[in-house]
């Protein structure tokens, strides 16, 4: 895929960076002060994915903002001019990155709100910088998150801390945060971009191919019986047992050499 593809073109708030030396691709919304996102940017947001997903180049994707904070949410007004119709679908453009094969990191500062704050939760890994703010503010307008937020903070946090979050539009600090398992890391905020750097460089460490099925394997079975995930699980393992990558990864291991993978 080339560089010239139509998806990435007249973005809305947004920009998209590809380095293919360090094999990563970034989202980066770019709305200051808040990173207000708008209705036709969530259909461009979901084809920026798709696009770095299906870029050879990337091998990791990186959602972050300009400025200090992440996002304060949606455009209001968007959300009354939309039809119904419209509106009960916007979870799937949302849900983007939980769908991208390759890992997904949102690095996350200031205010993280709404939308802002469910597009990071369909995200990997989380990185707050301490100036994070998390909330679903939506009740406070007389309505409820409507992207998958509430829904995906039910299954990391449970009902109890859902309900608080959800019912009273709480803010969750980054420690708070963190140490609810919202987050996945908690830095200082000039650490930010470096720790997500770091990350990235880690993760393209691995085999593209076993990340890309632990990734799946692992948002399939968030739902599933403990035995159908162990059989699923099961299933997964034997099939990157006949791979390229996993006799690389072992030959690797006894010649105590550093591993070449190539995703095959």
């Amino acid at each position: 895929m080339s560089h010239s593809d139509t998806r990435l073109e007249n973005l809305d708030g947004f920009r998209v960076e590809i380095d293919a030396a360090r094999s990563r691709g970034d989202i980066v919304l770019d709305r200051p002060p808040f990173n207000v996102i708008m209705m036709p940017q969530r259909d461009q947001l979901r084809g920026a994915f798709e696009a770095l997903d299906e870029n050879s180049e990337v091998r990791v994707i990186v959602l972050r903002a300009v400025g200090e904070n992440f996002s304060s949410g949606g455009y209001i007004k968007g959300f009354v001019e939309a039809t119904p119709e419209h509106v009960s679908k916007l979870a799937w453009n949302i849900a983007a990155p939980a769908r991208c094969a390759k890992p997904v990191i949102a690095a996350n500062r200031g205010f993280c709100f709404g939308v802002g704050f469910e597009v990071s939760l369909a995200c990997d890994f989380r990185i707050v910088s301490a100036t994070c703010q998390y909330a679903l503010p939506e009740q406070r307008l007389g309505q409820i998150p409507g992207s998958g937020g509430s829904a995906r903070l039910q299954k990391i946090v449970g009902i109890t801390r859902t309900k608080d979050i959800v019912m009273r539009s709480k803010r969750i600090s980054a420690e708070q945060a963190y140490d609810w398992g919202i987050a996945t890391e908690l830095v200082a905020d000039d650490q930010l971009e470096a720790a997500t750097d770091k990350l990235v460089q880690e993760l393209i460490g691995f085999s593209p191919l076993a990340q890309r099925t632990a990734k799946k394997l692992l948002n399939d079975t968030e739902d599933a019986t403990l035995s159908i995930a162990i059989e699923l699980e099961g299933h997964c393992y034997s099939r990157l047992r006949s791979s390229e990558d996993f006799a690389e990864g072992v030959a690797a291991f006894h010649e105590k050499r550093p591993a070449k993978f190539r995703g095959l």
